[in-house]
């Protein structure tokens, strides 16, 4: 284990200074779907503000299907009642085009499942099979329409920009679902920033061997993907995709609900102490936070139990 890419937000970087954290081994990610191109512009500068020469991810948002203009308080989901939302509250203004009655749909990775009723310019109906609340940036995949949408939105260009101007040191790619899209991303990039493909699409993992010739890095978003494969598939999807890129001298990161309860508690699950230990004696080169650092009650808990199993791994001796 080398890196710790660490989600900036209201949590860390504001009410957490990096300072707090800081260690060489960070790279501090600023998740594009959240906030305008001005906004992350901001973030940039409010990095190297307070950690010059910081390492910095630009993480893009892809062409991932997100909510948005959804009020403060969110949608109430009941499971076995249906909701409405209007068409344009998604950042793809086109999404009902490819909605039929009786596709599903998995939102916020795969927590919340519905059934589309009925789809049109002007309102979306979904059947909700999973009780909860539905908020603003969470992201509703309907499996094989990417094929027909673009790989990079008008956002992503923005930020690649923003990548350029003050050359970030990695940016990643998201929804990546062949080579072409990694080819289409780094002929936008200048030289010198390193791309991370996100492998979190069935797609990516059935293109693989001709993706990690072009890349130093992956990361397996074990989130997006489990909406792609099922959730039950991550394990063996995971351990395929870790050995592969070993094969090829690609370097892993491994993404989502690492430390998921410390999100809201000062201590992680025993479960997550044990996958974490398990991750980095597998070789994996790092691990991404992203809510438990963005958004998260125990920032500077979490990093420490980072740099705790870190050390603790790195000075084992045989019981």
């Amino acid at each position: 284990m080398k890196k710790f890419i660490l989600t900036v937000g209201p949590a860390l970087l504001h009410e957490v200074p990096l300072k707090d954290i800081h260690s060489n081994r960070n790279i501090y990610r600023i998740n594009g779907a959240h906030g305008s191109a001005g906004d992350i512009e901001g973030y940039i500068a409010e990095i190297r503000s307070q950690i010059p020469g910081a390492a910095i991810l630009m993480d893009l948002p892809g062409n991932k299907v997100r909510t948005k203009d959804v009020p403060n308080d969110g949608i109430k989901l009941v499971k076995g009642e249906t909701f409405s939302m209007p068409s344009q509250c998604f950042n793809y203004p086109d999404f009902y085009r490819h909605l039929k009655p009786g596709m599903t749909a998995w939102a916020n990775d795969s927590v919340y499942t519905f059934e589309v009723v009925s789809a049109d310019a002007d309102r979306i109906t979904f059947l909700s099979k999973s009780d909860g609340v539905l908020i603003n940036g969470k992201g509703v995949h309907i499996r094989g329409m990417h094929k027909d949408i673009p790989f990079l939105f008008e956002k992503d260009r923005e930020l690649i920009n923003l990548a350029n101007k003050y050359q970030l040191e990695y940016v990643g790619l998201s929804f990546v679902r062949s080579a072409d899209n990694v080819r289409e991303a780094k002929a936008l990039l200048s030289e010198g920033i390193d791309v991370i493909s996100k492998i979190e699409t069935k797609d990516a993992v059935n293109d693989i061997n001709n993706i990690l010739p072009l890349v130093k890095y992956i990361l397996v978003d074990r989130g997006d993907l489990s909406t792609d494969i099922g959730i039950m598939n991550i394990p063996r999807y995971q351990k395929y995709i870790v050995e592969k890129a070993r094969y090829y001298d690609v370097k892993v990161f491994l993404a989502t609900q690492v430390l998921k309860n410390m999100e809201s508690k000062p201590i992680p699950t025993i479960g997550e102490v044990e996958a974490l230990y398990e991750i980095y004696k597998s070789g994996v080169y790092g691990v991404q936070m992203s809510e438990e650092t963005a958004v998260g009650k125990y920032v500077r808990e979490t990093v420490a139990v980072l740099n705790d199993m870190f050390e603790s791994v790195k000075e084992e001796t045989v019981i």
